[in-house]
């Protein structure tokens, strides 16, 4: 933790992951300021959250929501507007730590940007190390600032490695709810409704996140962000199905000593922990009651039922501009099955269709990388 107060920008701080930060936030301020808030359109929460927290600057991505809130933005508070606005907003001197909320390939170009300016980011947005990885770890080292995951699972392993120095990690485990269909048949999945996908049975998330929680893409998107992070290859990344979201990922040592992290399934948790780590502060909330619990269970995840998530492990062992094809095809169907213009079982089919259909570019540049996306992107709308 640096010494004094961190002025912090939020990028997405009207969705899930931004509404639990600034709830941490609320507690600790003597601790940060928050200079920064960005919402694509949700301009009513976000003059809540602007009149509680009074951030120097606010980003509207929707140009006419923008020039709406600037009727009514307290005096004081700058509105800029668009993708440039949060390019804009990421690089400025009054900013020194960036929680990238952002959903989706959105949020690569600003974590870049913070990173070129020297800022530190707390990194929800897992897609900027799925289709870029290579490039952003590379930014990292050479800029000398920290990438401090959110995610509930990185979060736990980073926390499992502290003290390890020197021991290098034989393997590293992921859990995995196993999402809303983990007991229906196969058979059923093209009669899934949107509505079921989005009911999680432990985590409260964004659409997006939870579509890809009920296919595995989330789990397989983050193999291949902990191969960025933690820098084994995907051979010592494995997933293990717990239903029961206790414990959030372990570390095996080559001793056959298992490290693993445990929490009840709260957020806030490891956004916290990724503000202030490696210190820990108090944080109201529940606890894990062992003798309440009863049990916890652990078994393989079944990739041919769930294949986006062998899908992900195919594209990390392609490598280059696989994962980014694999992101931005998973992000089409995704939105095509929200408005019901694809059925569930259809899901994995566009993801691999398009896959197959783009040539792989290895060791790509940033600007490769976003052009693989466009053309993924193409291809997969033309298949729809």
């Amino acid at each position: 933790m640096l010494s004094g107060q961190r002025h912090i920008a939020i990028l997405g701080s009207t969705g899930s992951i931004g509404r639990s930060t600034l709830e941490v936030l609320r507690n600790l301020p003597e601790r940060f300021i928050v200079t920064a808030l960005t919402s694509n359109s949700n301009i009513d929460l976000l003059g809540e959250q602007v009149r509680e927290f009074r951030p120097r600057a606010v980003v509207i991505l929707d140009p006419d929501r923008a020039t709406t809130f600037k009727r009514t933005a307290p005096a004081g508070t700058e509105v800029l507007t668009g993708k440039e606005g949060l390019l804009e907003v990421v690089c400025r001197s009054d900013v020194d730590l960036v929680v990238n909320a952002l959903v989706g390939f959105a949020g690569l170009r600003p974590t870049v940007e913070a990173v070129r300016h020297g800022k530190d980011v707390a990194l929800a947005n897992k897609e900027t190390l799925v289709v870029a990885g290579e490039v952003v770890t590379a930014l990292v080292a050479s800029h000398g600032v920290r990438l401090i995951p959110i995610d509930s699972e990185h979060s736990a392993i980073l926390q499992c490695l502290l003290g390890e120095e020197g021991n290098p990690p034989r393997r590293l485990i992921l859990t995995a709810s196993g999402g809303p269909f983990l007991q229906t048949p196969t058979q059923h999945f093209a009669k899934i409704t949107v509505q079921e996908a989005l009911n999680h049975p432990k985590w409260k998330m964004g659409q997006k996140i939870t579509i890809d929680s009920a296919t595995l893409m989330n789990k397989g998107l983050e193999v291949i962000e902990a191969h960025w992070l933690f820098g084994l290859p995907a051979e010592q990344i494995e997933v293990v199905i717990h239903p029961q979201s206790i414990i959030h990922s372990m570390v095996e040592f080559v001793d056959g000593s298992v490290k693993a992290q445990l929490g009840l399934p709260d957020m806030k948790i490891p956004i916290q922990y990724a503000l202030t780590a490696p210190e820990r502060l108090p944080l109201n909330g529940g606890r894990v009651d062992f003798p309440e619990l009863h049990s916890m269970t652990f078994f393989a995840p079944d990739r041919k039922k769930f294949r986006c998530l062998q899908l992900a492990y195919d594209a990390l062992a392609l490598g280059g501009t696989a994962p980014a094809v694999l992101n931005a095809s998973n992000e089409v169907a995704v939105e095509a099955f929200l408005a019901k213009a694809m059925s569930f079982d259809r899901i994995p089919s566009l993801i691999a269709k398009t896959l197959e259909s783009q040539t792989i570019v290895s060791n790509p540049a940033l600007e490769e990388t976003i052009e693989a996306d466009r053309a993924a992107r193409a291809i997969a709308r033309t298949l729809l």
